[in-house]
């Protein structure tokens, strides 16, 4: 079980190396440049708030209009890194067939790569949020667990493209597919709404879904200073099953892939 994290350290400097190049080869050509690291939160966020706060004109009585905005950039900040992380990360094998045999960079940590260097959104994004919490006083001790919630978002998105990868070597449509899976998963997790909002009888639903532990517990640290140690443990558990679980997925088709690209 804890090969994955073993090999993750044993090859860190190269990985470290590789994410910094990815980072600087994605912007290479573009007029703005790193502006967009900027730029692409807050366009949608933008978006967000103009969609709920004037066409739905929605109104809680729990909050007010900008702390619903801020509670909207909570989950939507993480949600777009795992997004592009998804987006990126499925073909990750299919584009990098000449990998596959590389002993010295395995070519399952390039998918390593892509997921760290699509958290450069979050880290802007929330480096924006918590200037504003500090600005309105609202920065706690709890705001520490942030970093134990990252890691885990880390290892469970790691894990989740690690298996994605793999099964698109063999159903190249996944690749085609995973926008709409995507876009789904933006509709029903809890970015725009409260657990309030939710009818008792659709909540059970909710827990089937990774991403909406992961958004509360954001939420609920950066609007409340609270952490739910329930939702926490449930969210610990299911990032490291997906960790430890996708790193051998992956590992154990590797040796067919050739067969297959």
């Amino acid at each position: 079980m804890l090969k994955p994290f073993i090999e993750l350290f044993k090859y860190r400097k190269i990985i470290y190396t590789t994410t910094i190049h990815d980072l600087k080869s994605k912007n290479a050509g573009s007029i703005l440049g790193y502006t967009w690291l900027f730029l692409y939160p807050v366009l949608f966020l933008g978006l967000y708030a103009v969609v709920y706060l004037l066409i739905f004109k929605i109104r809680l009585n729990i909050m007010s209009p900008y702390e619903y905005v801020l509670l909207i950039f909570c989950g939507l900040i993480p949600f777009l890194s795992f997004a592009e992380s998804l987006g990126r990360g499925v073909g990750t094998v299919t584009s990098n067939s000449n990998l596959i045999k590389n002993t010295l960079f395995p070519i399952e940590f390039i998918v390593v790569n892509i997921v760290l260097s699509s958290q450069i959104i979050l880290i802007v994004g929330f480096s924006i949020l918590t200037i504003i919490m500090i600005y309105l006083d609202k920065i706690g001790l709890n705001y520490l667990f942030l970093i134990y919630i990252f890691i885990l978002q880390l290892l469970f998105t790691i894990g989740l493209v690690w298996i994605l990868s793999a099964i698109n070597v063999f159903f190249k449509d996944l690749g085609q597919i995973i926008g709409i899976i995507v876009l789904m998963l933006m509709m029903i997790s809890p970015i725009a709404y409260t657990q309030d909002m939710i009818p008792e009888s659709m909540k059970i639903c909710l827990y089937f879904n990774p991403l909406y532990y992961m958004i509360i517990l954001y939420q609920k640290v950066f609007m409340y200073n609270q952490v739910d140690y329930k939702l926490l443990s449930i969210f610990t558990i299911i990032s490291l099953i997906h960790f430890i679980g996708g790193y051998y997925v992956f590992t154990k088709l590797k040796g067919i892939f050739n067969d297959y690209i």
